[in-house]
């Protein structure tokens, strides 16, 4: 059911992205279009907690000259206060002063669950995905990974370099918290000798022992092994068993957090425009409590519960520290419950098909 808002409010929350400005730019402008007042929320849920200069209103001008830039206008911060039921209430009691009757909220799944508990407590909210790890289930892609991934090739590049120079391997952490999406596909783009992930559940160290060895006797000067930060305290190690077990000099790049910043890409601008359109569209249609979801290149609402529910799922499969949801399944039906198994199924599928195209194209 269509419903009318006068006031909304937009914030930017968890880690950064590159995208998440042209976001704030697309439903800043989209919103005034429509008829509404935006109000920018600074330093996510903590600027909703503390008012005053934490939420102003925003112009269109006030959004012009941000497409190119990386990081957020609106700035983030982690928030503890926010968990708490005070702070939430605080939050909603802010939103009632100044009039916000919607959020939109751009972060990865610890912002979407601040939006679901202010949905909870009467303030409608829509999230969009805004991460560069790509690590929220049920959608595509989200908002700064392609930057990422093109931050990462770019740096893997100017090391091989070297690598060649020297006649060395270089072993290249990645980010992407749990989520092995950026190794993976920035591997098969820099042609890499091998790709560490969690989600290889078959992942055997003296394979890639032996393609070192192999591509040293035919001649090859440089390789490159990336691995995700997800698989903790492994890569410097990694690096040092290379050297002892090869014989080729390995040095251990951590890329870190310069892998977050930079100007997007042109298909995260283009990502964050759709999606920010979207989000405004949910909204007005009464749509609460989902996140902005691509699924085969469409813009598609997803509830945020549910989201969490298929996350765990799919984790749990890799990840010790993430259960299975037993409990959280009991509140579905049984086709709804096969569904979520079968979505889960097709994300390991292309996990799987992604790691066979890495192994297959690199023989050394």
């Amino acid at each position: 059911m269509a419903k009318e808002f006068k006031k909304i409010g937009i914030l930017t929350s968890g880690g950064d992205a590159p995208g998440m400005n042209a976001a704030v730019r697309a439903v800043t402008r989209y919103a005034i279009r429509r008829g509404m007042e935006v109000y920018g929320i600074y330093e996510g849920y903590k600027g909703l907690i503390d008012g005053g200069d934490g939420v102003k209103k925003l112009a269109p001008q006030d959004v012009a000259n941000i497409i190119e830039k990386g990081g957020t206008i609106l700035y983030s911060a982690r928030c503890l206060e926010f968990k708490e039921e005070a702070g939430l209430k605080r939050a909603v009691d802010v939103c009632h002063q100044i009039g916000i009757d919607g959020i939109i909220a751009i972060g990865g799944d610890g912002t979407f669950r601040g939006a679901s508990d202010l949905c909870k407590r009467g303030i409608p909210c829509i999230g969009i995905p805004g991460t560069i790890d790509n690590d929220i289930t049920c959608t595509d892609d989200s908002i700064g990974y392609d930057t990422a991934m093109n931050t990462v090739v770019e740096a893997v590049d100017r090391l091989r370099d070297t690598c060649e120079s020297h006649a060395r391997c270089n072993v290249v952490e990645v980010m992407g918290r749990n989520a092995g999406y950026i190794a993976l596909e920035t591997s098969i783009a820099v042609g890499a000798t091998a790709v560490v992930v969690k989600e290889d559940l078959n992942y055997k160290e003296e394979a890639v022992f032996e393609k070192i060895r192999a591509g040293r006797a035919a001649g090859k000067r440089n390789f490159i092994v990336i691995v995700a930060e997800g698989v903790e305290n492994y890569s410097e190690g990694l690096a040092a068993r290379i050297q002892e077990q090869t014989g080729v000099e390995t040095k251990f790049a951590r890329l870190a957090h310069i892998v977050r910043g930079g100007s997007p890409s042109l298909s995260d601008r283009l990502l964050a425009a759709r999606m920010g359109i979207a989000a405004v569209d949910f909204l007005l249609e009464g749509r609460e409590n989902v996140f902005v979801c691509e699924r085969d290149g469409k813009m598609v609402a997803t509830d945020i519960q549910k989201a969490i529910v298929i996350d765990k799922m799919y984790k749990s499969g890799f990840t010790p520290s993430v259960k299975y949801p037993e409990k959280e399944l009991a509140a579905y039906s049984p086709a709804e419950v096969e569904d979520m198994k079968a979505f889960c199924a097709m994300r390991e599928q292309e996990v799987k098909e992604l790691l066979a195209i890495s192994e297959n194209i690199s023989n050394y």
